[in-house]
C-alpha cells in the first residue's frame, strides 16, 4: 500500500521501519504511515518536539478560510484526557514551553523541555493533536480570540503590507489569502466544519514528529506509538491529499499598484513580484542574491537608503517559498513625504542588479552570509528539530550540513545574474500602506 507526499507515492510498511538518514539522524515509517525523525545530541540537557501537520491555509475552501489557523487555537483547548488547564500546566510546571504555528502549506505543534521531561512532552503533545473534542463552548471562545488576533494584525501596517502585497501577487487564490481568515469567513464557521476539516487532514500520512536533543531514537518511537493508541490517529494508512507537485499551475496575477489607506506616521512599501519554488534549483543562487540585495546592513538597499541617506529605518529584500511558486520583494518603511524617493531608490537598484547582476565580491561576502546562516541557525536543539521536520515533510530528504554548503559555495555569478535578470526584470508589483489614497498612486 501506499501513501501520497509532496513528491508523489511513498511506500507504507507493514510494520514499522527504521533507518539511518546521517550520524545522529534515524527515521521510522510507522505502518499508519505516519513519521517519526530524530537527531541525537548527546552535549544537550533539552530537548524539542515538534509534530508538523502537512495540512495549512491554500488547502482549504472559501467557505473555510481560516480553519487550519482556527483548529491550531483549539487543539491546545482539551482533549478526551485532558483539560486546557491540564495540557497547559502540564509542561509549564517542569520549566518547558509550547506554542503552535500556521503557515500556508504545513501548522507545526511544538515542546521544548528537559531531556529528563520529553515523555510527558510527548504525551501531552500527541494527545492534543490526536485526539482533542473541539467542545463547541471553546470553538466560540476561540472565534473571538481569533477575530481580536486579526483585528490586532490590522493595527500593525508593517505586517499587514506583505498580506496586501501577496494577495496583489496570487489574487483569491489560496496563496494570495489570510492564514488567519477574514471575520467574514470566521464568524460563521461552525464546529462540526472545524470538525471535518480535522478528521479528513489530519490523518497518519500527513504527519511527521521530529525530535532533537539528549534522546535515544527507538525510546522516542515507543513514546510515540504509546501516545497514539487508542486515538484516531492509531489507525492503518489513511488516504492523504493529493500531492502539491500535482496541483493545478498557479496563476499570478498581472503587476498592478495597491494602496490600502491607514493614517500611520509611517508609509510601509513592498515592491516586488513572482519568485520560485522551494524545489528549483535556483534557490541558492536567489538566497546569495537576497542577501546582497537587502539581506543585512552592508546590503545594497540598506547602505543607499538607511545609511547614506537615512530615509528610513527598516529596509530589506526578501524571498518566499512555496511547493510550487514564491514570491521575492523588498520591503521599505519610511516617512510618507520620502516615500517617492524610497520607491524610486529601490526601483533603481533593481533594475541595475537585473540588468549587471553582482560583483565577485558581493558574490563572496552573499555566500558567506548564507552558509554562517545556516550553521549558526543550527546552535539548538528547537532548529534543529525544525531542520528535520521541514526536509522531511516540505522536501522528502535530509540534506547534510556539508552538502547544503556545497550548494551554496558552487553558485556562480552567472547564475546570480540570471535569477536577478529573470525576477526584478519582469513588471514588478507594488503594496503601499499608509496615508495615502489610490488616486495618488499611478504617478509612482
Amino acid at each position: 500500500m501506499t501513501i501520497n507526499s509532496e513528491h508523489g507515492p511513498a511506500e507504507v510498511p507493514a510494520r514499522a521501519v527504521t533507518k539511518t538518514l546521517q550520524d545522529g539522524v534515524k527515521k521510522t515509517v510507522l505502518p499508519s504511515g505516519l513519521r517519526i525523525v530524530t537527531e541525537a545530541i548527546p552535549t544537550t540537557r533539552s530537548a524539542a518536539l515538534g509534530i508538523w501537520v502537512g495540512i495549512g491555509s491554500r488547502d482549504e475552501t472559501p467557505s473555510l478560510h481560516g480553519a487550519s489557523h482556527f483548529l491550531e487555537h483549539l487543539l491546545f483547548k482539551g482533549t478526551h484526557k485532558r483539560t486546557a488547564l491540564d495540557i497547559s500546566s502540564g509542561i509549564e510546571a517542569v520549566g518547558g514551553e509550547t506554542n503552535a504555528f500556521t503557515t500556508k502549506e504545513y501548522t507545526c505543534y511544538y515542546a521544548r523541555v528537559l531531556d529528563e521531561d520529553l515523555p510527558l512532552a510527548v504525551d501531552v503533545l500527541v494527545d492534543a493533536v490526536a485526539d482533542s473534542i473541539l467542545d463547541p463552548a471553546d470553538v466560540e471562545t476561540e472565534r473571538g480570540v481569533i477575530l481580536e488576533e486579526i483585528a490586532m494584525h490590522e493595527d500593525e501596517p508593517g505586517d499587514e503590507v506583505h498580506d496586501v502585497f501577496t494577495e496583489a501577487i496570487f489574487g483569491d487564490q489560496p496563496l494570495g489569502r489570510l492564514i488567519s481568515g477574514t471575520p467574514e469567513s470566521i464568524t460563521p464557521m461552525t464546529r462540526d466544519q472545524i470538525n471535518r476539516f480535522y478528521r479528513r487532514h489530519y490523518t497518519a500520512p500527513e504527519i511527521v514528529i521530529a525530535a532533537a536533543g539528549n534522546l535515544d531514537h527507538a525510546t522516542v518511537v515507543k513514546m510515540v506509538r504509546k501516545a497514539l493508541a487508542g486515538t484516531p490517529l492509531d489507525t492503518g494508512p489513511a488516504q492523504s491529499a493529493t500531492p502539491r507537485a500535482e496541483d493545478k499551475p498557479i496563476r499570478f496575477r498581472k503587476a498592478r499598484n495597491v494602496v490600502l489607506h491607514r493614517d500611520t506616521e509611517q508609509a510601509h512599501i513592498v515592491l516586488g513580484g513572482s519568485g520560485i519554488g522551494r524545489h528549483d534549483e535556483r534557490r541558492f543562487a536567489l538566497g546569495v542574491l537576497n542577501n546582497v540585495l537587502g539581506g543585512g546592513m552592508s546590503s545594497r538597499l540598506f547602505q543607499e537608503i538607511r545609511e547614506k541617506r537615512g530615509l528610513a529605518y527598516s529596509v530589506y529584500s526578501y524571498a518566499s517559498h512555496y511547493a510550487d511558486s514564491g514570491l521575492v520583494g523588498v520591503y521599505a518603511g519610511c516617512a510618507p513625504a520620502k516615500s517617492r524617493e524610497v520607491l524610486d531608490l529601490i526601483r533603481a537598484e533593481l533594475v541595475r542588479v537585473a540588468a549587471d547582476g553582482i560583483t565577485p565580491e558581493e558574490l563572496v561576502r552573499g555566500k558567506g552570509m548564507a552558509k554562517g546562516s545556516y550553521v549558526l541557525g543550527l546552535e539548538d536543539s528547537g532548529s534543529r528539530m525544525s531542520r528535520l521536520a521541514k526536509s522531511e515533510l516540505l522536501h522528502g530528504d535530509l540534506m547534510s550540513v556539508d552538502e547544503l554548503l556545497a550548494r551554496v559555495d558552487a553558485v556562480t555569478l552567472e547564475e546570480v545574474h540570471a535569477v536577478a535578470r529573470d525576477l526584478f526584470g519582469q513588471t514588478l508589483s507594488l503594496a503601499v500602506v499608509g496615508p495615502f489614497d489610490e488616486d495618488e498612486l499611478p504617478d509612482w
